[in-house]
């Protein structure tokens, strides 16, 4: 999932603190590499893009298949990704998590074989990674109620899927703030 890294629409947050073209600039230069280190044969890299609009957009490598995340809350556009993917297992990634390496989602993929729902926790109590061995069988309540941005994030979305078997994979952080930028 990856929005358009437009100043003053992209990583506001951390723009707030260093400024939104260095966020933008910032958030052009993570999702390139990333995007680089995660396009694996063992996989299809979808780009889940927002603003609908950016579906469009240069920023992004031309041979990447993208599809527009939608309207709604973050939960409401996960929920639908997951819903509508053609088949599964299926994971969601976000594009603020410097760390992350196709053996991580190697390993979450792999969790899948033995569970119906994967999370990657992040440092902040949120998550940067969600996945499902049958997305369309998601139930309309996943996300319902989750306190985003919060330390609660995590906890309240696996609370979505009661009687899931659930995985959890590694822990990395992600970036919001300055202070997540200088670690």
């Amino acid at each position: 999932m990856l929005k358009d890294p437009r100043p003053g629409r992209v990583k506001t947050r951390l723009g707030r603190e260093i400024g939104m073209v260095p966020a933008a600039w910032w958030v052009r230069h993570q999702s390139a590499r990333l995007l680089r280190g995660l396009d694996d044969p063992r996989w299809r890299l979808v780009l889940a893009v927002a603003p609908d609009t950016a579906l469009t957009s240069r920023a992004w490598p031309p041979h990447l298949r993208r599809v527009a995340q939608g309207h709604g809350d973050l939960g409401v556009r996960m929920g639908r990704l997951l819903r509508t993917a053609r088949a599964g297992p299926v994971l969601l990634v976000g594009g603020d998590i410097p760390d992350l390496t196709e053996k991580h989602i190697a390993r979450a993929f792999t969790a899948l074989g033995g569970h119906d729902a994967v999370f990657g926790p992040a440092t902040d109590g949120g998550f940067w990674l969600v996945g499902l061995k049958h997305p369309g069988a998601a139930p309309a309540t996943l996300f319902k109620g989750v306190r985003w941005s919060t330390r609660h994030a995590l906890a309240d979305s696996l609370a979505t899927l009661p009687d899931r078997r659930i995985a959890l994979a590694d822990t990395l952080s992600d970036v919001d703030t300055a202070a997540d930028l200088r670690r």
